[in-house]
């Protein structure tokens, strides 16, 4: 049913025979409790109908990942850690030839975040146990257990896609879903810019200093994670950052109280974190204050982007939460009401989605971009 390869020798016979076909089937099995980056315990491929278990610890998989971004089309089920696995190993961030099964399952109508065991039972009728999901894959020898429980997510995922891709040509969806493939894992490789970070912590309420003391204390986690390869949360947790800051401890005993942070740091970092929120660049190097985030838009527009999003969904036979998501069109009203341009826009809105969605969309959100400025107000 599976062979476990863990000797150079035979990795190369799975070399010469993924370079027979072009379309494989993926999983990974890692570890990333204790790190930033993950650890790789097992990578599992379905080529040519046959199942391979390659061994993560022992293998150089350099070639491997070579076949990876070579190939016709990669096969996953909710890709987003398998892709970010593949772009830490191989160094290289451009995987566009991805099909994502969970995305198909989306466009058909089963919602965003259908799991694997759910997807074989509905689609193919096929029972699988997810008991293993918590197990140590660096461990080795690999138990019997744990070797079928990474078989199985790879040995039915090419019937699976094949079935999906198939009901999505024929409701004309296919080539969107693809396109929505692409525009994940090119997300996935995209890296927020150090002096950036803050966006995803503050927010309209902080201050412009405390927005400067957030992003240099960003700053600082994100060159500590890196260099020791621990989780951010390991360093400093998001809501210690905004606790800091609201906080402003001046001492280590007040750095103490700052909530979840751990004594460790408070030990070995006090002193460079307390300086963090002291020393600040000039006021005028200071972040903007961020944009207050749009409720609604008045009630007659904010009816009318529901009802047009609800028509287009109906056009096109796209989900309503597959169409739009609740971030893009927050960014559309970002969009109008501060004038961006619209390749600013999430890659998402610049596709298929364009003609029939966005700029119809902004079409109608400029008539109430009075509205929108006064909700969005952004003070001092």
């Amino acid at each position: 049913m599976f062979q476990f390869i863990h000797q150079q020798k035979d990795l190369e016979d799975i070399l010469h025979l993924m370079g027979q076909t072009s379309i494989y089937g993926l999983d990974t099995e890692f570890i990333k409790v204790d790190t930033l980056w993950p650890k790789l315990g097992v990578f599992q491929i379905n080529v040519a109908g046959q199942v391979f278990l390659l061994d993560g610890t022992s293998l150089d998989l350099s070639a491997f990942w070579k076949k990876l971004f070579q190939a016709q089309q990669n096969i996953f089920h909710a890709c987003s850690e398998d892709i970010d696995l593949i772009y830490h190993y191989s160094q290289q961030k451009s995987l566009s030839n991805v099909f994502d099964t969970q995305i198909g399952m989306s466009f058909l109508g089963h919602g965003l975040q259908v799991s694997y065991q759910n997807a074989l039972k509905h689609m193919l009728d096929v029972d699988i146990d997810k008991d293993q999901t918590r197990s140590d894959w660096l461990a080795r020898p690999l138990s019997s257990e744990q070797l079928t429980y990474a078989a199985n997510d790879v040995l039915y995922l090419m019937n699976l896609s094949n079935k999906i891709q198939q009901e999505l040509g024929d409701k004309h969806l296919l080539d969107f879903a693809l396109e929505d493939c692409r525009h994940l894992t090119h997300e996935i490789g995209q890296e927020t810019p150090l002096e950036l970070l803050y966006h995803d912590i503050g927010n309209y309420r902080h201050s412009r200093r405390q927005l400067m003391q957030l992003q240099q204390l960003a700053v600082w986690r994100e060159q500590m994670v890196k260099a020791l390869n621990y989780p951010r949360s390991f360093i400093l947790k998001n809501s210690t950052l905004i606790d800091l800051v609201e906080k402003n401890p001046r001492n280590h005993f007040q750095l103490s109280s700052i909530k979840d942070i751990r004594q460790n740091i408070v030990r070995e970092y006090g002193k460079t974190i307390l300086d963090l929120l002291k020393f600040l660049p000039e006021q005028a190097e200071w972040p903007l204050r961020m944009a207050r985030p749009i409720r609604h838009s008045s009630k007659e527009i904010g009816e009318k982007v529901d009802h047009f999003i609800q028509s287009v969904a109906q056009e096109t036979t796209v989900p309503k939460e597959v169409l739009m998501r609740k971030k893009w069109l927050n960014a559309l009203y970002q969009h109008v009401v501060f004038h961006n341009d619209e390749q600013d826009l999430p890659a998402y809105l610049l596709g298929w989605r364009y003609e029939v969605l966005t700029k119809p969309l902004i079409d109608v959100l400029h008539a109430d971009e009075k509205y929108l400025s006064t909700q969005m107000k952004v003070t001092d």
